[in-house]
């Protein structure tokens, strides 16, 4: 997977995120798998548990191959707790700056997805602000895996 299309996948998913199915149906990738799917998974609505396991709310998508698989790697391959995302993103930004893999990647992207929501959905102010802080650590490290470096130097 190429930079650009990678670039591409997070912004829209941050966009689409942030300003609804109406951008991500307007401005969607037609190349690129992740976008083929992924979205409309995301746009059919997710339902998290008090266990942090994510479902999907379209039935439909949930019995597809591509539904089941996208679960599967969400439920399984995303931290699910602040303290656990916060430890990954250590591990991530203590690497050598290698490229991530396209499976890395998508992880990273799906990760910010889960921390956005996570932030929109606590009650406390500090709770919306530790998460908002894991989700710029993110993006962060996405954008080191980009561009090679940093956005936000941390001091």
């Amino acid at each position: 997977m190429d930079i650009k299309l990678q670039f591409q996948i997070c912004l829209q998913i941050i966009l689409g995120f942030w300003f609804g199915s109406d951008y991500m149906s307007c401005n969607t990738v037609s190349n690129g798998y992740f976008f083929s799917t992924r979205p409309q998974f995301l746009l059919g609505g997710v339902e998290i548990d008090q266990d942090n396991i994510v479902d999907l709310l379209d039935e439909e998508m949930a019995s597809m191959r591509q539904g089941r698989a996208f679960l599967s790697q969400i439920n399984d391959n995303i931290p699910k707790t602040r303290s656990s995302m916060e430890q990954m993103l250590d591990t991530l930004e203590g690497q050598e700056k290698a490229p991530l893999s396209p499976t890395e990647f998508e992880s990273l992207a799906l990760s910010m997805v889960y921390s956005a929501y996570q932030s929109k959905q606590q009650e406390g102010k500090a709770e919306q602000l530790a998460w908002s802080g894991v989700l710029l650590r993110l993006a962060n490290v996405t954008v080191s895996d980009l561009r090679g470096h940093y956005l936000i130097a941390y001091a």
